[in-house]
């Protein structure tokens, strides 16, 4: 998965700095690749990339994910409007609130959750879930029902994790039990582990947990490295 918010926030990333055509560049890159899945956020102001690169990408083709900071449902339907908008799609394929903090955001968030809902009946959302930034919000996204797919942090050595790898392991593989889908994130530290990526990326490939990943290279040579390291450090057949 094409990441875009490495030190992202502001609606700005180190991905986003690559200018507009930059980025678009990057995510036709990828998926002359085989990385068929985009990873945006309003947080990180890549959506006018995402919109840049379908110009020559089959929509059909890809699959788009984007994040929310909405706290009240009049403002995620504002946001459900102006993402589509803003990325030049009909619909949105996998939707997550973004960074979940608080153990009981599955209550305090209802009605939002219940906005992307019926988009979702309506066909303008395709899945949703969240993402996490505490042990106390993965948990509760491991058991909420609401939750089709979460967004997680892991990595071998702790960096910018919400517990110790083999605590928050114990929670994905919980999630895998509950029919959740798990995207890894942060596979390398939020680009302090990129010396170690070998590392990283084997270990994140052995979690049976994790079904996917996302990593935001910020260059095509960084990005073709990575897939070359992938067959290597995989221990899946």
């Amino acid at each position: 998965m094409m990441g875009t918010g490495t030190h992202g926030g502001n609606k700005h990333s180190n991905q986003t700095k690559l200018g507009l055509d930059g980025l678009a560049d990057l995510f036709r890159a990828a998926y002359d690749q085989g990385v068929f899945v985009w990873d945006a956020a309003d947080q990180y102001g890549s959506h006018p990339n995402v919109k840049a690169a379908l110009k020559s990408v089959p929509r059909d083709k890809v699959t788009i994910l984007t994040k929310s900071n909405s706290e009240t449902a009049a403002d995620m339907k504002a946001d459900i409007d102006r993402f589509r908008s803003e990325m030049g799609t009909d619909y949105i394929d996998i939707l997550l609130m973004h960074k979940m903090m608080d153990a009981d955001w599955n209550v305090k968030l209802r009605p939002v959750m219940d906005v992307i809902s019926e988009a979702q009946a309506k066909g303008i959302v395709r899945s949703h879930g969240t993402s996490c930034h505490t042990l106390a919000a993965l948990k509760t996204a491991a058991v909420e029902p609401w939750v089709e797919i979460d967004l997680a942090r892991i990595n071998p050595a702790q960096v910018a994790m919400d517990a110790p790898p083999d605590v928050v392991s114990g929670v994905l593989k919980q999630m895998k039990q509950n029919g959740k889908g798990v995207i890894g994130m942060k596979i390398l530290g939020q680009g302090a582990l990129r010396q170690k990526a070998d590392e990283c990326l084997q270990f994140a490939l052995s979690l049976d947990s994790v079904d996917c990943m996302t990593i935001g290279s910020e260059s095509r040579a960084e990005m073709e490295d990575l897939l070359r390291k992938f067959p290597a450090a995989s221990t899946r057949g």
